[in-house]
């Protein structure tokens, strides 16, 4: 499941590249636009800002801005790293142990698929093909 910490952090990336002017962004402009509270997203930008999402700076003229082109924000790898594996079961988690049931689970073509067509869809889609035109 894709927790608000990814949707969330999905909307961030999504604002300061709709609202960029090669400044720093201020947190509280985002959470008023976006409707989130702003201590909410304090952790959530602290996360972004170790994950090399964002860069952050405080004090005057302080904010978020981003560390690439909205073009290079994989949506697929945003979710990844804020939420984890995109596996819809964790037998498929790159970091799961194989599995000794795998030769005999009659439900693991199932999930293989479905694991295949999300990870498909979210590793086409980029930042930039979600800013409003």
């Amino acid at each position: 499941m894709i927790t608000t910490r990814g949707r969330y952090a999905i909307r961030v990336l999504l604002d300061i590249a709709e609202h960029y002017e090669d400044k720093y962004i201020p947190l509280k402009e985002i959470a008023a636009r976006q409707n989130i509270s702003k201590k909410y997203l304090e952790i959530i930008v602290k996360d972004m800002v170790a994950a090399k999402l964002l860069f952050g700076t405080s004090g005057r003229g302080g904010g978020y801005k981003l560390c690439k082109k909205p073009e290079e924000y994989c949506i697929g790898e945003i979710i990844e790293l804020m939420d984890g594996p995109l596996a819809p079961v964790s037998c498929l988690a790159s970091s799961a142990e194989p599995c000794p049931r795998a030769s005999e689970c009659e439900t693991l073509p199932l999930w293989s698929e479905y694991d295949k067509i999300t990870h498909d869809y979210f590793y086409n889609k980029y930042l930039s093909d979600l800013i409003k035109k």
